[in-house]
């Protein structure tokens, strides 16, 4: 009897073992995307094509980290068939790297632009907006995985209510764009490539809000993804009942 015991013991240490080090992937995935969304955002600024071509070529790492931990995932749901907040955890973890893989991919087409930019002549507006949405979305990104490392449901809904003042932010860059395009037909191309930086980082945005809902589902229980602000709000203050 006690060999038994011993032995569901090392399982169950084996088995948080393989969460923990799940839960680290992801967190070191999240760590290479925020760096990409940063570079990215330099490189347009900046002008330098050269960063903006190193932010292309590490989105393949960032894809293979998804493959990697979306396998792994999948190889402890097989094995270990785990039940409730472990259950949670591990589907939490393959919702949150599909979020992260796409800021890499938006990223990779911010990178993509700035490259256009250096090429065409740099757009004559639109930089201060990109870096100020580049910086609010950036921060949103590393809230949200600052709120998984520390299972934070405030804070994840803090970052869910963030992204209402992207998109105004978003809406009202895009306004000035258009009108200086069509006051300025000669500036249309180059400033088209801003306004494709502009959806880029609105999306990123997005995302992050989506790590934020998959954060209140690990911790509350409940799917609060297409819900209003009002009805998250109460999931998140709600008391829980315990498991």
């Amino acid at each position: 009897m006690p060999d038994k015991e011993l032995f569901k013991q090392h399982i169950s240490q084996q088995f948080n073992s393989e969460l923990e080090e799940i839960r680290t992937q992801l967190l070191e995935m999240g760590g290479l995307v925020e760096k990409q969304i940063n570079d990215a955002i330099v490189a347009l600024i900046e002008g330098d094509a050269k960063l903006a071509e190193q932010v292309r070529e590490k989105d393949d790492a960032i894809n293979q980290m998804e493959l990697d931990i979306d396998q792994e995932c999948m190889r402890i749901l097989a094995r270990r068939q785990p039940a409730a907040s472990d259950l949670r955890l591990v589907i939490s973890i393959s919702k949150i790297i599909v979020d992260l893989e796409r800021i890499g991919d938006e990223a990779s087409k911010i990178a993509r632009r700035a490259i256009d930019l250096v090429e065409a002549g740099q757009a004559p507006k639109g930089y201060v907006e990109c870096r100020h949405i580049g910086h609010h979305v950036r921060r949103m990104v590393q809230e949200a995985l600052d709120a998984f490392a520390r299972m934070d449901t405030d804070q994840a809904f803090s970052v869910a209510r963030e992204d209402k003042s992207v998109d105004q932010e978003y809406k009202s860059a895009m306004r000035e764009m258009i009108t200086f395009m069509m006051e300025d037909p000669r500036s249309i191309s180059r400033v088209l490539n801003i306004l494709w930086v502009l959806r880029s980082l609105e999306r990123v945005g997005d995302h992050a809000r989506n790590v934020a809902e998959h954060v209140i589902y690990l911790v509350k229980g409940t799917d609060v993804r297409h819900i209003g602000l009002k009805r998250m709000e109460a999931e998140v203050r709600r008391e829980d009942n315990p498991e």
